[in-house]
């Protein structure tokens, strides 16, 4: 398989944070995909005034067409390029889809985060930890055209690079979403206000392929048209490993190299 991300791609996803793979998976298929959404949601496409909530959540789908967006050769030549062959476990769908609509009410689910993978034995919540436990990256698949009008996910350029220095001091352990993002935001790194911001736009059938500890965030939908993502995790078959002897590091490990100030 011919390599599908450019170099200048793959070192712009370990400064950046994140790669847009434009025709990941067909148009025509996403636009499969959305009709199944719209009827799983109840409303009326061509009905706005069905559209009383600002944001509608679906839950994971291993239906047919998403098996087929989720497991392209294209997706999967970027997954080995970004995580490493044999690092990184195949999807058998996608989910969750946060669907945003126009609406005049407040989403209340826009503030900055990072995604977490999971739930140490004993505790409550979901964690994450410096070697991104579970998790090798976040995905934003987009099943409709969405532009700037359309509530694009807002990204903080570089970000990722901030959060290793937080989660360093609690080894592999961890620590608990709400306390990370606690302590991000005390330090101002959290909005980290000297960081741009970048919107997930593009055209269906494109998708975002994050490092796992970009921060990011929703906004509204304040266009015309209902906006279709799904956002799920690529999962890993291991931790990532930041002290490789051989010095094989994959790009999303060399960003975390990086935001520790590692040398190689």
């Amino acid at each position: 398989m011919h390599d599908v991300l450019t170099a200048d791609q793959i070192e712009r996803f370990v400064t950046d944070g994140f790669v847009r793979l434009e025709v990941a998976f067909p148009r025509e298929l996403a636009e499969e995909c959305r009709a199944f959404l719209w009827r799983e949601t109840g409303l009326a496409e061509d009905d706005p005034a069905t559209w009383t909530q600002p944001v509608v959540r679906l839950w994971g789908y291993a239906d047919e067409p998403f098996q087929r967006a989720a497991t392209t050769e294209r997706l999967h030549g970027a997954f080995d390029q970004l995580v490493g062959p044999g690092r990184w476990l195949p999807r058998t769908g996608l989910g969750t889809f946060p669907i945003r609509f126009p609406h005049p009410e407040d989403p209340g689910d826009t503030g900055w985060h990072v995604d977490a993978s999971y739930t140490p034995e004993g505790e409550a919540g979901y964690w994450l930890n410096l070697f991104s436990r579970e998790r090798s990256l976040l995905m934003l698949f987009l099943f409709s055209d969405v532009d700037a009008d359309h509530g694009p996910t807002r990204i903080k350029v570089g970000s990722h690079l901030d959060v290793p220095a937080f989660l360093e001091p609690a080894g592999e352990r961890g620590l608990d979403l709400m306390e990370l993002c606690r302590s991000m935001d005390a330090a101002g790194r959290l909005d980290a206000p000297d960081r741009e911001v970048a919107f997930a736009t593009g055209r269906a059938g494109d998708v975002y392929l994050c490092h796992p500890f970009l921060i990011h965030a929703a906004q509204p939908n304040r266009g015309t048209r209902a906006r279709f993502i799904a956002q799920p995790p690529l999962y890993s078959a291991a931790p990532l490993e930041l002290d490789r002897a051989d010095g094989t590091y994959s790009p999303v490990e060399r960003a975390v190299r990086l935001g520790l100030a590692r040398q190689g």
